[in-house]
Order: C-alpha cells, then sequence, then structure tokens
C-alpha cells in the first residue's frame, strides 16, 4: 500500500517548479495550526476544557502547490510553539510562522540550521536599533533596522542580530511588523513571504469543508488520526492528478468527478476530459485553487 508520506514526495516532485510569485528559488514553507472540535463524552483522550474536547492539527505547507509536507496531531491545549521541537530544518529554506511561535530559543535553532524564519514581531518586544536601512515608502515598507534583543533572557536564547521590518498592507490596511534571520531580501519580499502564509489557511478551511474531518467514524485516538490521514492522503492524490494531468479543474472539481466514477475502469484522464462546462457548477468562492 502506498503510504503517505511517498504520496507527498511524489506531489512535492510534481510541484517543484511551481512558480511562487516572488523572484525566489528557495523552498518556502508555512506552518501553522487548526483546531478540530470533538465531543468530551464520545473523546473522552482529547479533553481541552472542562467541557470540551479538541485536537489540534499542526501542518508545514510548502507553498510551491500547497503540498503539506509535515503533519502533526496534539492535544487541543498544547502550545503551537512546541511544534518546532519537532521539525527536520532545512538549510537555506524559508519557514513563514505568526507570533503564536516566537520564541528566541527555539528561533534559534533556524540560525544554527542555516535555515531563514519570518514571523510577526509580539508588540511588547525589547530591543535595541543597530542599524537603519533606507526603504521605499511607496512599497508599504515604512522601516527596516538591525536590531538586538535588549531582554537579558531574550538575549541569552538568542545572541544574534535580528532584522526588523515594519510594513503597512494596502490590501488591509494593517500595520505589520516583521522578524527575521534574513538580511538579504528585500523588505517588501519579506513582506509578501509573510502574505503568503495564508495559504495554509486556505488548505486547513478546504479540508475542513470537503474532506470529512469534523464527523468521525470512530471514536479511539487512532481512529481519529487515521482518519485525518486518509483525508491528507486524498488531498494530495487529487493535487498528483490534478498535476500530472494539467487539469484547470479545481481540486474540489476533482473529486466531485472521481467519486462518482470511482468503480469505472476507465483511464483518468478520460473520466476528467470532459469540458467544465458539461459539469455541474459548485461553490468556488472558498475552494483552494491550485494556478500554475
Amino acid at each position: 500500500m502506498t503510504s503517505p508520506k511517498w504520496l507527498i514526495r511524489r506531489a512535492r516532485a510534481l510541484y517543484a517548479n511551481e512558480p511562487l510569485g516572488l523572484e525566489l528559488n528557495e523552498t518556502v514553507y508555512a506552518l501553522d495550526s487548526t483546531t478540530i472540535d470533538l465531543c468530551l463524552n464520545l473523546f473522552p483522550w482529547a479533553r481541552f476544557r472542562r467541557a470540551k474536547g479538541a485536537i489540534k492539527l499542526h501542518t508545514l505547507l510548502d507553498l510551491r502547490g500547497s503540498i503539506p509536507t509535515f503533519i502533526a496531531i496534539s492535544q487541543g491545549q498544547q502550545a503551537d510553539v512546541r511544534i518546532l521541537d519537532e521539525l527536520v530544518l532545512e538549510p537555506g529554506s524559508f519557514y513563514v510562522m505568526d507570533r503564536g511561535y516566537v520564541d528566541f530559543q527555539r528561533l534559534y535553532g533556524f540560525v544554527l540550521a542555516a535555515a531563514f524564519f519570518v514571523t510577526r514581531a509580539k508588540t511588547n518586544l525589547q530591543f535595541n536599533r543597530l542599524e537603519s536601512r533606507p526603504v521605499d515608502s511607496s512599497t508599504g515598507v515604512r522601516s527596516d533596522q538591525i536590531i538586538w534583543l535588549r531582554n537579558p533572557s531574550s538575549i541569552k536564547h538568542y545572541p544574534d542580530k535580528l532584522r526588523r521590518i515594519h510594513y503597512a498592507d494596502a490590501d488591509t490596511g494593517k500595520s505589520l511588523v516583521f522578524l527575521t534571520n534574513n538580511f538579504e531580501l528585500p523588505a517588501r519580499t519579506i513582506a509578501l513571504l509573510y502574505k503568503n502564509r495564508w495559504q495554509v489557511e486556505l488548505f486547513f478551511k478546504w479540508i475542513k469543508q470537503h474532506l470529512c474531518i469534523k464527523h468521525f467514524y470512530g471514536t479511539s485516538a487512532n481512529a481519529v488520526k487515521t482518519q485525518i490521514w486518509i483525508a491528507i492522503s486524498v488531498y494530495v492524490l487529487a493535487a498528483i492528478v490534478k498535476k500530472q494531468l494539467a487539469s484547470e479543474r479545481s481540486l474540489h472539481h476533482i473529486l466531485q468527478i472521481l467519486s462518482v466514477n470511482a468503480f469505472r475502469q476507465v483511464p483518468l484522464s478520460q473520466i476528467l476530459g470532459d469540458s467544465p462546462s458539461q459539469m455541474p457548477e459548485s461553490d468556488s468562492c472558498n475552494q483552494l485553487i491550485f494556478k500554475y
């Protein structure tokens, strides 16, 4: 039987040259988690709060093709930052995370591994400015600084310089402050890298809507994990089919077609060869769409 890890490797190879919309050749990952609610009466092992059960699905998403490369399932109350201890960091790759992953001891692990992180700074960050770089305010960048942490505990855990970028997002009107250990990329590119992090949010929304991980057929921890891995495998399989057949259909559309032709001994290229206009329309406003 083909394992999910083999499918992931296959999909990543197919999408390896997928454009990011940025002038960047390195691999870019987005890391985040989503909470899956469970009934505490049926899933007593998944206690989250006093009267509520839940688990967390932690995902590291390769942004070239939105392919999940690392999946971990934890208790609902586990802090997101602890998942950094389980990652095998790739030198030269970028890891984009929200500020829930800001832990300077763990972030320094990226420096030691020669990998790069991009995250949002917490509002109470204490730092000393070492250098201010020139910026083009028309790009949304308000400041680009080289800093040194001020708090003695933070310095102990992260004894190196950081780059702090203040960016005003024209689309949302939000003022964002980023931290990174990359000092070479343009400040706007760092901001756009963080903006692409939302692909992992779309991934979570897509699998919850289309792959049945809100309602489970078994109540044991193993049954829940197995169903989630099956859902991930189906998602990756659909991504592989889409790429190999150069299909312009959405992943949800592909799954719809395959579900009603599951027992037909017909080549996939023939099943998916009908004109999209001949297939029933579906609500695509929240679908995860692959473009290439």
